[in-house]
């Protein structure tokens, strides 16, 4: 199969992925392989290939917003019992959390996104910047109807940690929200918030990014650093600029929550305690998503039919792919399709 490797983290403008080509994966006990046909490209899957994240392993295959169909199921892999229905072409997802221990003190409040022993695809597994991918399926999705196979891949990560960050951020019914950054997860965040009553205020600096803003509902679109028209109940921080930190809970309403979506921030500049935290302001982070989360965004999904904004790239570019997501040139969200 082709696929893309980490060869050596550093800016996406220097290449740090090398296309290979390597033999498919065998599905081993419990697991089940895709083909897959769309992978998102996340900004998590950036921060992996320039180094802000350290790697687990060497040439790891970034994705983890992967679509694709069953393509064989390993020992132990009853398709029938895990998804009625779903037939042997059945589509699948691939998302952030590839595993946990399921015994730990974590694990067993519920919290298995906190899970110490937890592996995550694209950085401990291989994942879908390839032809092919395996996951446990204990791990792996179904997936609504509605969505083609590009507009499902941002879902997978985008959506599910987006919407975890949304639920952090303990917006109340009908609430003023706040979003900083408007990429992939964010313009997905939106709509569940608009969905259920809330009035959004999205600042970010990309002009197209306002544009699609305003046009998936949002009642202003103004620059990352602006002050928001009206005071915020909640916000989320999904551009991951520690220096918007302050500005956010500044534009936040006594007793506001400012949620953090990302796995990377830039370092906090001092907070001023009067102005930032006084009256009960709130700052809080946000890691990974437990499967809960994923199958409560993905209810959610199926009910709303989103609207998915999709850069479409082939396979092929997945090096042009990771820098234009890092030169803030896609709009909504990259994705790669290995037929393209």
């Amino acid at each position: 199969m082709v696929g893309w490797q980490v060869a050596r983290p550093g800016p996406a403008a220097t290449g740090p992925l090398r296309q290979v080509e390597l033999p498919v994966h065998e599905p081993g006990y419990g697991q089940v392989r895709l083909r897959v046909k769309a992978c998102g490209v996340c900004r998590t899957d950036l921060h992996l290939a320039e180094g802000d994240l350290a790697p687990r392993r060497p040439f790891t295959i970034p994705g983890h917003e992967v679509v694709g169909t069953l393509d064989e199921a390993g020992p132990g892999v009853d398709i029938e019992a895990r998804w009625p229905g779903l037939g042997p072409d059945g589509r699948l997802g691939i998302a952030w959390l590839a595993g946990t221990d399921g015994t730990c003190a974590y694990c067993r409040r519920g919290a298995e996104n906190l899970c110490p022993a937890s592996t995550y695809t694209g950085w401990d597994a291989d994942g879908g910047y390839a032809q092919y991918a395996v996951v446990s399926a204990d791990y792996a999705y179904r997936l609504p109807a509605g969505y083609d196979d590009g507009e499902l891949a941002p879902l997978l990560c985008a959506g599910i940690v987006g919407y975890r960050a949304l639920r952090r951020a303990e917006l109340p019914p009908g609430g003023r929200l706040g979003i900083y950054g408007f990429g992939a997860s964010a313009h997905l965040a939106a709509q569940v918030a608009r969905a259920e009553g809330a009035t959004v205020h999205v600042m970010t600096r990309s002009a197209d990014a306002q544009r699609l803003a305003l046009s998936l509902g949002a009642s202003s679109a103004t620059g990352a650093y602006d002050a928001p028209p009206e005071p915020l109940d909640a916000a989320v921080l999904f551009a991951p600029v520690g220096e918007l930190v302050p500005v956010a809970l500044q534009a936040l309403d006594r007793g506001g929550t400012l949620s953090i979506a990302g796995i990377h921030l830039s370092d906090v500049p001092p907070l001023n305690y009067q102005r930032h935290l006084f009256q009960e302001r709130s700052v809080r982070s946000t890691t990974a998503n437990t499967r809960a989360d994923g199958a409560e965004f993905l209810e959610i999904a199926a009910r709303h039919l989103l609207e998915v904004t999709v850069t479409p790239y082939p396979l092929a570019a997945a090096d042009r792919a990771l820098a234009d997501l890092a030169a803030d040139r896609v709009t909504g969200a990259a994705v790669l399709f290995p037929d393209l």
